[in-house]
């Protein structure tokens, strides 16, 4: 007799474990020596007990993390010269760590707002695992003004926020109450905000997910904020190679629906073009590990780990990239930091 195989998760579930793959991705990243991170380990569940990733997954999370960090430094300097203080909002943030980063670097006092939202299921661990560990918590301000809401899926600081919602349903329904309500509400529609989807898009529909950004551009046009938009993920996937990707995720019950729109590079700004967005661009991850990172960096982490899949790595990173989009005030006289040059800067390499 073999042994019952392990059943996959289907649905939701399917979808929600998507965010362990890149808990443990992050947390070997950092253990290999790719990342600095001593905030991801308290939000893995026995992390202690958790195996190494391989080089091409370390090497992959590095390109990606260090390519998001840059933007999102960028616009907290650009928010710095502009004299204001800025908001984030990260949705299907899962357990990711930026707050607590940004929160310990040299542009903290930058940010006004930094909120986090994804399904309940994931919002109710992360908040159990915030409140359990020391060096998580404290960064969130005095323990008398953190508080757990909403039966446990929810957490609110005085600049940090947890929310839990469905980003597929209509942002009317999901998003208005939790952001907008009340006469102060949680999220400014005056101040510079940006807005991250790190793998989140690309498993909603193109209705949804349009119906997203076109609600966000809708709550700040009239206010004359700058909104900012970063997305992280995969596209092309007609191709030979992209195939075997959407097959590897249809067998663990994971669709793209997303995907759909952005058959091509050339295709990815659309997704902030249609919404009347005066600047989109994207690169790849292949691009931005050849010419985007410091060379320094990449003779660094070379040392780190024998890697013989050269080709396989170039293949996958071709496959994921990183789209970004300003929508400005109809004055933009008034302002004050280039906004327009919002994005990743080349820095040499091969």
């Amino acid at each position: 007799m073999f042994p019952p195989q392990p059943r996959m998760p289907e649905g939701d579930a399917a979808i929600r474990a998507t965010d362990n793959d890149a808990a443990l991705a992050r947390l070997s990243a950092v253990r290999k020596g790719y990342l600095t991170d001593p905030f991801i380990t308290p939000l893995v569940p026995r992390a202690h007990h958790q195996q190494p990733r391989p080089p091409l997954i370390n090497i992959g999370t590095y390109v990606r993390s260090e390519a998001l960090d840059d933007l999102v430094n960028g616009w907290l300097q650009l928010s710095a010269e502009e004299g204001a203080k800025c908001q984030i909002v990260s949705m299907g943030a899962g357990s990711d760590t930026r707050y607590w980063r940004i929160a310990t670097g040299p542009k903290k006092d930058t940010l006004a707002k930094y909120i986090e939202i994804d399904f309940p299921e994931i919002t109710t661990k992360k908040a159990m695992a915030i409140k359990k560990s020391k060096e998580l918590s404290a960064l969130l301000g005095p323990p008398e003004n953190v508080a757990v809401g909403n039966g446990g899926t929810a957490l609110h600081a005085p600049v940090y926020s947890l929310l839990p919602a469905d980003l597929r349903q209509p942002p009317a329904e999901s998003l208005a109450p939790i952001l907008t309500f009340g006469p102060e509400p949680l999220l400014s529609p005056i101040l510079p905000t940006l807005l991250i989807f790190e793998c989140v898009l690309v498993y909603m529909t193109p209705t949804a997910s349009g119906a997203l950004l076109q609600w966000f551009t809708d709550y700040f046009a009239p206010h004359g904020g700058i909104l900012g938009c970063v997305v992280y993920e995969m596209f092309s996937l007609h191709d030979s190679f992209g195939k075997v990707m959407v097959n590897n995720l249809k067998a663990r019950n994971v669709t793209l629906p997303g995907a759909e729109p952005y058959k091509s590079f050339e295709s990815l700004p659309n997704r902030f073009l249609r919404h009347g967005w005066e600047v989109a661009k994207a690169l790849t991850l292949k691009d931005i590990r050849r010419t985007y990172i410091d060379p320094s960096e990449l003779e660094r982490i070379s040392e780190l780990e024998m890697l013989d899949e050269i080709e396989e790595l170039e293949l996958v990173l071709a496959h994921y990239a990183i789209t970004w989009g300003i929508k400005l005030p109809s004055d933009v006289n008034g302002l004050k930091a280039a906004w327009r040059d919002w994005g990743l800067r080349p820095k040499g390499g091969s």
